[in-house]
């Protein structure tokens, strides 16, 4: 029997034992079952199930999608012939603007009976190009189970008090439910779920957290970063936090050090995105992102358009395996990450990457041409000055904003000192414009924010 069956709410009157759940989240308490089953398939066995449906998504989208017809017929290519790894690399990638370009046109006009109702997303823009698609039912479904594999593989107590700092809460005071809320609350019995929302003072957040001291804290990385200066400073502590998982920006290495010093606690991490869903999900024993391959294909592609060896870096291109209305097929998302091994130490034979890197507008753009992820120097910045926050923009290709949030304003020789420390860090001798912020650094309409943008295309 599954280790969490037993866990399971029973929604059915008068029945405590065995539980029972409606007809509506019976589909997802299957895909839960069908999950630790297809986690350890062969991998041959895996691929050659991903491919099977990718030819049925792919025939749907060519029948009922003008733009993907069209698209198909441009490559030389039909449907049945993205059957395999060679097919499907022979597709050209799908951007965000051809997104934008496409229009109604990239939409199906026809679902299959059960993929309705759809719904409509849109991204944040962080990338500077926002695209919007459709999703289904069957889409959410999906996200649905995912975010429950992630709380199942980390063996999480439903029971502890969970706090979330994010930016799809209201702003204002915060809101407290009886119960984590859906997905978890569907099929399980929980504790207590607090919501605060990113635009509250880091101190307020302090504050509220010390008042609710949380078993699981879910957050973004930056606002983490900004929980522990502050937490540090006023010698605070959460006593009973077990665990911290981000969301929504990358996470670095420097973030969860800190984390595991200052706290003693360990921080998970997801990666997602609003087009896709789920995309790949933390390992709790190697540490690494598994890809979620019951619903989506991903590539680390290098600039030629082949496929990364482990440990190299590339683009990343997703093909969405359940889509019916949207045909998201070889979709370069925008982001970077690094290939992962071959060999999964847990026995899950899901692909991994070993971390997501950013996105492309996070690389800095040299003057002599080159591209490449920029070094900033924020461990040395403290000792220059108080500073809180702090945002790099390359504006053009030889001057960079430096946006700071401090105490107060750097005086003219510190301004020089961390000047110094940017431009060695960075490889290069920009011109530094240094804004100052009172309270926060601006946030993307998503909640999302870069340490590093680059705005020279």
């Amino acid at each position: 029997m599954n280790h969490w069956a037993n866990q399971l709410s029973s929604q059915i009157p008068g029945v405590v034992w065995p539980a029972l759940t409606p007809a509506r989240i019976a589909p997802l308490v299957a895909l839960l079952n069908q999950f630790e089953q297809t986690e350890r398939l062969p991998v041959a066995a895996l691929q050659a199930r991903q491919f099977r449906q990718l030819v049925t998504v792919a025939k749907h989208a060519a029948r009922h999608s003008t733009f993907f017809r069209d698209r198909l017929a441009t490559a030389g290519l039909t449907a049945s012939e993205l059957a395999d790894p060679e097919g499907l690399q022979r597709l050209p990638v799908l951007t965000r603007r051809d997104i934008q370009g496409a229009g109604e046109q990239l939409y199906c006009a026809r679902l299959p009976a059960g993929h309705g109702p759809t719904g409509t997303t849109s991204t944040s823009g962080s990338s500077g190009e926002p695209v919007v698609v459709q999703r289904t039912s069957i889409n959410q479904l999906m996200w649905r189970a995912i975010t429950i594999r992630e709380h199942l593989w980390h063996q999480r107590d439903f029971t502890g008090r969970l706090a979330i700092i994010r930016a799809n809460v209201e702003p204002g005071a915060p809101k407290n439910r009886r119960n984590w809320g859906p997905p978890v609350s569907e099929i399980f019995p929980s504790g207590t779920s607090h919501l605060l929302s990113i635009n509250t003072d880091i101190a307020a957040q302090a504050q509220w957290l010390q008042q609710i001291n949380p078993h699981y804290l879910l957050t973004y990385p930056t606002n983490l970063a900004a929980l522990l200066d502050e937490m540090s400073e006023n010698t605070l502590s959460l006593p009973a936090l077990r665990q911290i998982r981000t969301i929504g920006e990358t996470l670095t290495t420097a973030i969860r050090e800190r984390v595991a010093q200052q706290l003693g606690i360990d921080v998970v991490d997801a990666y997602s995105s609003q087009e896709v869903g789920g995309i790949a999900l933390q390992c709790p024993h190697s540490g690494l992102y598994h890809i979620m391959s019951e619903s989506l294909r991903v590539e680390v592609l290098d600039e030629q358009g082949n496929a990364c060896a482990p440990g190299e870096t590339g683009r990343v291109v997703i093909t969405d395996l359940l889509n019916f209305a949207t045909p998201l097929i070889r979709y370069d998302i925008g982001d970077y990450a690094q290939a992962g091994p071959l060999d999964r130490p847990c026995g899950r034979t899901l692909p991994t990457l070993n971390h997501i890197v950013g996105r492309q507008r996070n690389m800095l753009r040299h003057p002599n041409g080159n591209r490449y992820w920029p070094l900033v120097g924020f461990d040395r910045y403290r000792d220059i000055a108080p500073i809180r926050q702090y945002q790099l923009i390359q504006k053009t290709l030889t001057r960079v904003e430096v946006r700071l949030v401090c105490d107060a304003p750097l005086t003219p020789v510190q301004e020089q000192q961390l000047g110094k420390v940017i431009v060695e860090s960075l490889g290069y001798a920009f011109e530094l414009n240094f804004n100052y912020f009172e309270r926060a650094l601006p946030r993307s309409a998503g909640g999302k924010f870069e340490e590093f943008v680059c705005e020279v295309r």
